[in-house]
């Protein structure tokens, strides 16, 4: 079998990367109008959605290290992490990016950074003590298909959304628990502050909700295409589908208050820092498919495992 020479772009990750920018350009408007009904102020208008929105795509590789407590190390402090990067962005011709540990057991990787040029690889501790160099190697090759297809920075963008509806959401519902619209007031103004609180709230659970389905959408494609591109980069599909089984195995063995304290970054991990259930097959659209993060461990192996057919048998 031979190896990629380059990562090629993922046309089917490309137009719905398109079209959830599309989408979320809408919601930020009609974020940006809930914002205005409620401050009537363009200057806080512009600090709270940019100000956030700078924050987390300008800072995102920093904020998700110091979330994991991850470190950048060097490559005379890991020279297998650094080697086996160095190879596949060799392979990948493409800028090496930063390499970082994260101090915990869980096994697990990801990639972060607003661009190619800003991009950060991470493996936990964990990762690196339970799986051999080639199963690490095609995890990295799969952190690596992220960095090269530019879907990070979106994924920072659209989670940004949600965390600013969810805040108004909250900031909203104790105004009105506690009474912010009615006191001191007329009581027909007082009743009309309430409606329009009313109304911004539901409105921001809206946006939450569509921000939130849209990431989780497009997360769930994104893992598909980093499998497919790593895979293909390192030309053994077989050593990816092993790594997924081991580390989803692992991960089960992971007390729950470790898994709750990573659930944030479900999103951007390799695999998410849950106990999976493994069904008797991987299709059908349930309710914990649509609100997962990654598409089912069974659908992640038959696409690996048709690839590796493929690459055997080419014709």
């Amino acid at each position: 079998m031979t190896t990629a020479s380059k990562i090629s772009a993922d046309k089917g990750l490309t137009t719905r990367m398109f079209m959830t920018g599309l989408f979320l350009v809408v919601l930020y408007a009609v974020f940006g109008a809930i914002l205005w009904a409620v401050f009537r102020n363009f200057v806080i208008l512009f600090v709270i959605i940019f100000g956030v929105l700078f924050l987390q795509y300008w800072f995102s590789d920093k904020i998700a290290l110091w979330g994991m407590r991850g470190r950048i190390v060097t490559p005379e402090q890991a020279p297998q992490l650094h080697g086996a990067v160095d190879r596949l962005c060799a392979l990948a011709d493409m800028p090496k990016p930063r390499v970082a540990i994260a101090d915990t057991d869980m096994p697990n990787a990801f990639a972060t950074g607003r661009s190619p040029k800003a991009a950060v690889v991470c493996a936990t501790a964990g990762l690196i003590r339970r799986l051999d160099e080639p199963e690490l190697e095609a995890v990295l090759a799969h952190e690596i298909s992220h960095v090269a297809h530019r879907d990070v920075a979106i994924m920072t963008i659209a989670s940004s959304l949600g965390v600013l509806a969810g805040l108004l959401t909250r900031v909203m519902l104790f105004s009105t628990m506690f009474g912010g619209g009615g006191r001191g007031r007329g009581t027909q103004a007082g009743g009309q502050l309430v409606v329009l609180e009313m109304m911004v709230m539901l409105a921001s659970i809206v946006v939450y909700a569509v921000s939130f389905l849209l990431t989780r959408a497009l997360s769930r494609y994104r893992e598909l295409a980093a499998d497919r591109s790593g895979a293909l980069l390192i030309g053994r599909p077989s050593l990816l589908a092993s790594a997924l089984v081991k580390i989803t195995g692992e991960i089960g063995r992971i007390p729950s208050r470790d898994l709750r304290r990573a659930e944030p970054f479900n999103a951007f991990f390799f695999t998410p820092a849950v106990t999976q259930q493994r069904g008797p097959n991987g299709g059908g659209l349930t309710l914990s498919a649509l609100f997962s993060t990654h598409p089912s461990l069974e659908r992640r192996l038959a696409q690996l495992s048709e690839l590796e057919a493929q690459m055997n048998h080419p014709h």
